[in-house]
């Protein structure tokens, strides 16, 4: 039988993205790899654990899930996190940015300023602009200025981005519009916090990165795993924790989220044969070396 991997999710890194495995082993992802696991037979997906320690119970969770933990260990993960606004005290300077997904889709978020533009590669984000720096609440203050005066949303979901992504305007011009109209408003707010430093407008863009020029339309994404089924493609694009890859009924988005809890084998020149859920067409416009 062969060695079933855990997936430990998506990262990336400089030279692009790179699947972890658990135990640290690393499966570099490059424009034309061909990407082939499947689930092994008769396999359960298990939490994935809190902050670094294994679930205690070893609990199944949902294959639907895109956290991977059981309801006490994802209470366990967010009782100490910044997202859940669980910690006040951090001393840590923080970024407010200003990320654009596609047409439309705008949010505002905060990262640490240590992380650089990780935050924003983990998000899928195509462009984005820092907006200020800060202190953690007031960097806080500022997310929440944009909600309630500029109608900014703090979140977009992932099945909203991935459905635009081959239908992005050409120009890194054109697609940087919206993040400079929102800066321009949103920096001439009168109730800007005097802790937080307002930084120029400074686009930054993801297409070449994500490698989403000519990108062909997806016609939907893996709804979930399952026991003995199969993720078989060429990857075309990733973005955040998304890969893109094409099969023989054309291109299929995989998050990678998906994976984790899943004990994963080589799949060789398989099909996929995992379930997919269409995107709806008003949103279309030798030796193992680790499983790849």
């Amino acid at each position: 039988m062969a060695q079933a991997w855990r997936c430990s999710g998506l990262r990336w890194s400089a030279g692009g993205p790179v699947l972890v495995w658990d135990g640290g082993r690393r499966s570099a992802l490059t424009w034309g790899k061909h990407v082939a696991f499947g689930v092994a037979e008769g396999g359960v997906r298990t939490c994935v654990g809190a902050r670094g320690n294994a679930c205690p119970t070893g609990a199944a969770v949902s294959a639907r899930s895109t956290g991977a933990r059981c309801e006490e260990c994802a209470r366990l993960d967010r009782a100490h996190s910044v997202a859940a606004d669980t910690i006040a005290d951090d001393p840590r300077p923080y970024h407010v940015y200003l990320a654009w997904f596609g047409p439309g889709m705008v949010k505002v978020g905060i990262t640490a300023e240590e992380r650089g533009s990780a935050r924003l590669l983990e998000q899928g984000a195509v462009c984005f602009s820092w907006l200020g720096v800060g202190p953690l609440m007031a960097a806080r203050r500022t997310e929440e200025l944009l909600r309630a005066a500029l109608g900014v949303p703090d979140r977009i979901p992932y099945v909203e981005k991935r459905a635009v992504r081959a239908v992005l305007p050409e120009a890194a011009a054109d697609r940087a519009v919206e993040v400079a109209e929102l800066h321009a408003r949103a920096v001439a707010l009168p109730a800007w916090p005097e802790s937080l430093v307002r930084e120029p407008l400074r686009v930054v863009d993801h297409t070449e990165v994500f490698g989403l020029a000519g990108l062909p339309a997806a016609v939907g994404e893996v709804g979930e795993l399952v026991a003995g089924g199969v993720v078989s493609g060429e990857l075309v694009a990733a973005a955040g924790p998304d890969l893109h890859l094409a099969t023989g009924g054309g291109v299929v988005v995989l998050d990678t989220r998906l994976m984790r809890g899943w004990g994963l084998v080589p799949a060789g020149g398989a099909e996929l044969t995992v379930p997919v859920r269409a995107f709806k067409e008003e949103v279309e416009a030798g030796v193992q070396d680790g499983l790849f």
